[in-house]
C-alpha cells in the first residue's frame, strides 16, 4: 500500500478508486470526459467554478487548540474547535466513500532544505491537474522517498453544516495545524488549494528562520533580485514580467539565509 493510500485509510476514507499522481494528459482527458471542463479553441481547459469565483476568506477557519493558541494571530482569524474539525473530517470521509479520488504527491517550495511534501486529495480531475501544474513535481528518486508532511482534501460537492461544524455557511476551508491538514468543501475555486499550501508554509517556515512572502520575484543575469509586494490584483505579476529579467515566480516565495526561492513550480496568474 502506497503512503497516500495509507493516509486515506488512516483517515477512514474508503474511495472507489485512487488515481495517484496521474500525469497532465490523463487528468486533462478525464476532466473533459467527466464533464468537468470544456476545451477552448487553443486547447486550454475552461471550467466554471460556480458561486465562488475567488477565495472565500470569511469561510476559512483554523482549529484553536494547544498548538495554535499562542502561535496564531486570532484577531484576524476565525476558529473552530478540535471536535468540530473531527466531525467535519468524519463527514468528509463519509461523503467521499465509494467515489473516485485523485491524489497528487508534490512539493511546496523549491529549496530542498525548506520544502513541504504535500499530499493533495481532490474530487475533481481538473483540481488535480491545477495543483500538479502549480506545485513542484518530485523526480523518480524523490517519489520513492516521499514522506507526506501535510494533507489537503478538496471536496467541492461537500456542504458544511454550520451547526455541526461551526462554520459560517456551507462553504468551509478548515485548517488543523496539529493534524497537518486542510479540508476544503463547498467551493470549486481551485485557488483555495494552493493558498492552503501557502498557509501551511506561512505557519511552519518562520520558526526555521525563513520569511514567507506574498510577492513576485525576478532577477537579472547577474543575479540581483527584485521583490514586488502587493495584495492580489495590484500588479505583482505584470511588474515582474520584465523581458530583460528572469522570472522566479509571481505569487509566493520564501527568503532564507540561502536566498529567495519560489514556493511553487510556475506562475499563478
Amino acid at each position: 500500500m502506497s503512503e497516500s493510500v495509507a493516509i486515506l485509510a488512516e483517515l477512514g476514507i474508503k474511495p472507489k478508486s485512487v488515481r495517484k499522481n496521474w500525469n497532465e494528459a490523463r487528468l486533462y482527458e478525464t476532466s473533459v470526459a467527466n464533464g468537468e471542463s470544456r476545451i477552448a479553441a487553443g486547447g486550454a481547459l475552461v471550467v466554471e467554478t460556480g458561486q465562488h469565483t475567488g477565495r472565500s476568506a470569511k469561510d476559512k477557519f483554523t482549529v484553536r487548540d494547544e498548538t495554535t493558541e499562542d502561535t496564531v494571530w486570532w484577531d484576524n482569524n476565525s476558529s473552530i474547535t478540535p471536535d468540530q474539525f473531527d466531525a467535519l473530517l468524519e463527514d468528509f470521509s463519509a461523503h467521499l466513500a465509494g467515489q473516485d479520488v485523485f491524489v497528487q504527491e508534490l512539493f511546496g517550495g523549491a529549496d530542498p532544505a525548506h520544502r513541504l511534501p504535500v499530499t493533495v486529495v481532490t474530487e475533481f480531475a481538473w483540481h488535480s491537474l491545477f495543483i500538479r501544474h502549480l506545485l513542484r513535481i518530485p523526480n523518480a528518486k524523490e517519489y520513492e522517498a516521499f514522506k507526506t508532511e501535510f494533507t489537503i482534501i478538496n471536496c467541492p460537492s461537500f456542504k458544511a453544516d454550520p451547526k455541526r461544524h461551526g462554520t459560517r455557511s456551507e462553504t468551509v476551508i478548515a485548517v488543523n495545524f496539529a493534524k497537518r491538514m486542510v479540508l476544503i468543501g463547498g467551493t470549486s475555486y481551485a485557488g483555495e488549494t494552493k493558498k492552503s499550501v501557502f498557509t501551511a508554509l506561512n505557519y511552519y517556515l518562520p520558526v526555521k528562520g525563513v520569511m514567507p512572502m506574498h510577492c513576485s520575484v525576478n532577477t537579472s543575469p547577474s543575479e540581483d533580485a527584485a521583490i514586488f509586494f502587493g495584495l492580489s490584483g495590484t500588479g505583482k505579476t505584470t511588474l515582474s514580467a520584465d523581458a530583460s529579467r528572469i522570472l522566479i515566480g509571481d505569487d509566493e516565495h520564501g527568503w532564507s539565509d540561502n536566498g529567495l526561492f519560489n514556493f511553487e513550480g510556475g506562475c499563478y496568474a
